[in-house]
Protein backbone atom coordinates (compact mmCIF):
# COMPACT_ATOMS: atom_id res chain seq x y z
CA UNK A 1 0.00 0.00 0.00
CA UNK A 2 2.41 2.32 1.01
CA UNK A 3 4.41 2.00 -2.32
CA UNK A 4 1.19 2.19 -4.63
CA UNK A 5 0.37 5.69 -2.44
CA UNK A 6 3.98 6.79 -3.13
CA UNK A 7 3.46 5.92 -6.75
CA UNK A 8 0.29 8.06 -7.03
CA UNK A 9 2.49 11.00 -5.51
CA UNK A 10 4.87 11.12 -8.42
CA UNK A 11 1.84 11.09 -11.01
CA UNK A 12 1.68 15.00 -10.87
CA UNK A 13 -0.08 17.61 -12.96
CA UNK A 14 -2.45 19.69 -11.41
CA UNK A 15 -1.39 23.03 -10.67
CA UNK A 16 -2.10 25.82 -7.41
CA UNK A 17 -1.05 29.05 -8.93
CA UNK A 18 -5.09 30.28 -9.44
CA UNK A 19 -5.47 30.24 -5.96
CA UNK A 20 -2.65 32.08 -4.22
CA UNK A 21 -3.04 35.55 -3.63
CA UNK A 22 1.09 37.11 -3.51
CA UNK A 23 2.46 34.05 -3.59
CA UNK A 24 4.34 32.60 -7.01
CA UNK A 25 2.87 29.22 -7.06
CA UNK A 26 3.83 27.78 -10.26
CA UNK A 27 3.42 24.38 -9.23
CA UNK A 28 1.67 22.69 -5.87
CA UNK A 29 5.17 21.44 -4.50
CA UNK A 30 6.70 23.64 -2.24
CA UNK A 31 3.69 25.65 -1.22
CA UNK A 32 2.44 25.82 2.90
CA UNK A 33 -1.37 25.60 3.19
CA UNK A 34 -1.98 27.50 6.84
CA UNK A 35 -5.03 26.93 8.69
CA UNK A 36 -7.11 30.77 9.32
CA UNK A 37 -8.00 30.81 13.15
CA UNK A 38 -11.18 30.69 11.92
CA UNK A 39 -10.79 26.94 10.39
CA UNK A 40 -12.46 24.92 12.93
CA UNK A 41 -12.28 21.40 11.70
CA UNK A 42 -9.83 19.15 13.91
CA UNK A 43 -7.91 17.71 11.50
CA UNK A 44 -7.06 21.06 10.53
CA UNK A 45 -6.86 23.44 13.20
CA UNK A 46 -3.98 25.72 13.52
CA UNK A 47 -2.66 23.42 10.73
CA UNK A 48 0.45 23.71 8.39
CA UNK A 49 0.20 21.36 5.56
CA UNK A 50 3.07 21.33 2.76
CA UNK A 51 1.36 20.27 -0.35
CA UNK A 52 3.58 17.87 -2.77
CA UNK A 53 2.59 17.35 -6.59
CA UNK A 54 -1.00 15.90 -6.28
CA UNK A 55 -2.47 13.17 -8.34
CA UNK A 56 -3.38 12.86 -12.15
CA UNK A 57 -7.13 13.51 -11.88
CA UNK A 58 -7.17 13.32 -8.18
CA UNK A 59 -6.55 16.32 -5.87
CA UNK A 60 -3.38 17.37 -3.64
CA UNK A 61 -1.82 15.39 -1.35
CA UNK A 62 0.36 16.97 1.68
CA UNK A 63 1.72 16.58 4.87
CA UNK A 64 0.88 18.31 7.95
CA UNK A 65 4.45 19.31 9.51
CA UNK A 66 3.21 20.86 13.01
CA UNK A 67 1.99 17.63 14.58
CA UNK A 68 3.89 15.52 16.35
CA UNK A 69 2.49 12.26 17.56
CA UNK A 70 2.69 10.64 21.41
CA UNK A 71 4.34 7.30 19.17
CA UNK A 72 7.67 6.74 18.29
CA UNK A 73 9.01 5.31 15.22
CA UNK A 74 11.21 2.91 16.99
CA UNK A 75 7.44 1.65 18.20
CA UNK A 76 5.71 2.26 15.44
CA UNK A 77 7.98 0.00 13.36
CA UNK A 78 9.60 -2.68 15.34
CA UNK A 79 11.86 -4.12 12.64
CA UNK A 80 13.35 -1.39 11.46
CA UNK A 81 16.30 -1.86 13.94
CA UNK A 82 17.92 0.53 15.94
CA UNK A 83 16.62 4.59 15.45
CA UNK A 84 18.93 7.45 16.37
CA UNK A 85 16.94 9.40 18.93
CA UNK A 86 17.33 12.96 16.67
CA UNK A 87 14.86 10.76 13.55
CA UNK A 88 12.32 8.50 16.70
CA UNK A 89 9.58 11.23 16.82
CA UNK A 90 6.91 10.81 14.54
CA UNK A 91 4.08 13.11 13.21
CA UNK A 92 0.60 13.05 12.12
CA UNK A 93 0.59 13.96 8.73
CA UNK A 94 -3.11 14.00 8.10
CA UNK A 95 -6.20 12.05 8.74
CA UNK A 96 -5.54 9.39 5.22
CA UNK A 97 -4.37 5.90 6.00
CA UNK A 98 -2.80 7.08 8.95
CA UNK A 99 -0.99 3.54 9.19
CA UNK A 100 0.94 4.05 6.10
CA UNK A 101 4.49 5.98 6.67
CA UNK A 102 5.71 8.59 4.26
CA UNK A 103 8.40 10.81 5.51
CA UNK A 104 10.49 13.59 4.29
CA UNK A 105 14.43 14.40 4.45
CA UNK A 106 16.64 17.63 4.27
CA UNK A 107 19.39 16.18 2.22
CA UNK A 108 22.01 17.66 -0.88
CA UNK A 109 21.35 15.19 -2.90
CA UNK A 110 18.23 13.82 -3.97
CA UNK A 111 17.70 10.23 -2.59
CA UNK A 112 16.79 7.36 -4.60
CA UNK A 113 13.07 6.93 -5.11
CA UNK A 114 12.03 10.39 -3.78
CA UNK A 115 10.54 13.46 -4.82
CA UNK A 116 11.89 16.65 -4.77
CA UNK A 117 9.70 18.97 -3.14
CA UNK A 118 11.88 21.88 -2.36
CA UNK A 119 15.57 22.39 -3.46
CA UNK A 120 16.88 20.06 -0.59
CA UNK A 121 14.04 18.28 0.77
CA UNK A 122 12.46 15.55 -0.67
CA UNK A 123 9.49 13.02 0.09
CA UNK A 124 9.82 9.37 0.03
CA UNK A 125 7.00 6.36 0.97
CA UNK A 126 10.37 3.61 0.46
CA UNK A 127 11.82 1.23 3.28
CA UNK A 128 14.78 0.93 2.12
CA UNK A 129 15.62 4.25 1.75
CA UNK A 130 14.19 4.88 5.00
CA UNK A 131 16.37 1.39 6.63
CA UNK A 132 19.70 3.43 4.77
CA UNK A 133 18.89 6.89 6.36
CA UNK A 134 18.50 5.05 9.93
CA UNK A 135 21.65 2.38 9.90
CA UNK A 136 23.65 5.85 8.63
CA UNK A 137 23.94 4.40 4.93
CA UNK A 138 22.57 7.30 3.34
CA UNK A 139 23.46 11.08 4.64
CA UNK A 140 21.08 13.13 5.28
CA UNK A 141 20.62 17.15 7.27
CA UNK A 142 17.20 15.94 8.93
CA UNK A 143 13.95 13.78 8.92
CA UNK A 144 10.30 13.57 9.76
CA UNK A 145 8.60 10.55 9.48
CA UNK A 146 4.51 11.01 9.03
CA UNK A 147 1.54 8.66 9.62
CA UNK A 148 -0.91 8.87 7.21
CA UNK A 149 -1.13 11.79 4.82
CA UNK A 150 -3.58 14.56 4.08
CA UNK A 151 -5.79 14.82 0.40
CA UNK A 152 -8.26 16.49 -1.14
CA UNK A 153 -10.86 15.11 -3.80
CA UNK A 154 -10.69 17.29 -6.86
CA UNK A 155 -11.32 20.90 -6.58
CA UNK A 156 -12.26 20.15 -2.90
CA UNK A 157 -9.11 22.18 -1.49
CA UNK A 158 -9.89 25.12 -4.21
CA UNK A 159 -13.20 25.35 -2.52
CA UNK A 160 -11.63 25.64 1.12
CA UNK A 161 -9.27 28.19 -0.11
CA UNK A 162 -12.43 30.35 -1.86
CA UNK A 163 -14.01 30.14 1.07
CA UNK A 164 -10.97 31.83 3.24
CA UNK A 165 -10.10 28.43 5.06
CA UNK A 166 -6.74 29.03 4.16
CA UNK A 167 -3.88 30.86 3.53
CA UNK A 168 -1.36 29.71 0.63
CA UNK A 169 2.35 30.93 1.16
CA UNK A 170 5.60 29.39 -0.47
CA UNK A 171 7.07 27.10 1.81
CA UNK A 172 10.57 27.14 3.51
CA UNK A 173 12.94 23.43 5.09
CA UNK A 174 13.40 25.70 8.17
CA UNK A 175 9.73 25.69 9.01
CA UNK A 176 9.04 22.04 7.29
CA UNK A 177 12.37 20.86 10.16
CA UNK A 178 11.94 23.23 13.18
CA UNK A 179 13.18 22.31 16.41
CA UNK A 180 9.85 23.37 18.49
CA UNK A 181 7.09 22.28 15.69
CA UNK A 182 4.37 24.15 18.29
CA UNK A 183 5.80 27.70 16.88
CA UNK A 184 5.69 26.70 13.12
CA UNK A 185 1.91 27.92 12.77
CA UNK A 186 2.07 30.82 14.81
CA UNK A 187 5.06 32.19 13.31
CA UNK A 188 3.63 31.86 10.02
CA UNK A 189 0.13 33.74 11.18
CA UNK A 190 2.54 36.19 12.09
CA UNK A 191 4.21 36.75 8.65
CA UNK A 192 1.17 36.86 6.73
CA UNK A 193 -0.66 39.27 8.98
CA UNK A 194 2.87 41.54 8.54
CA UNK A 195 2.66 40.96 5.26
CA UNK A 196 -0.38 41.69 4.22
CA UNK A 197 -0.26 44.96 6.18
CA UNK A 198 2.17 46.50 4.22
CA UNK A 199 0.44 45.23 1.06
CA UNK A 200 -0.60 48.19 -1.10
CA UNK A 201 -3.12 47.75 -3.84
CA UNK A 202 -2.63 48.92 -7.18
CA UNK A 203 -4.62 50.79 -9.08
Amino acid sequence: MMGRIFRIIFQAALLLAPFAHGADLTAANGVFLVAKPELIDPNFREAVVLITEPTVGGGPIGVVVNRPLATSLSAALPGVGAVPEQYDRMYGGGPVNRNQLLFLVRAAAQPARSLRVLADVYLSGDREVLAQILRGDLKVDAMRAYAGYSGWAPGQLQAEILRGGWHVVQADADAIFAADPSTVWPELIRRIGTRSAHYVPRD
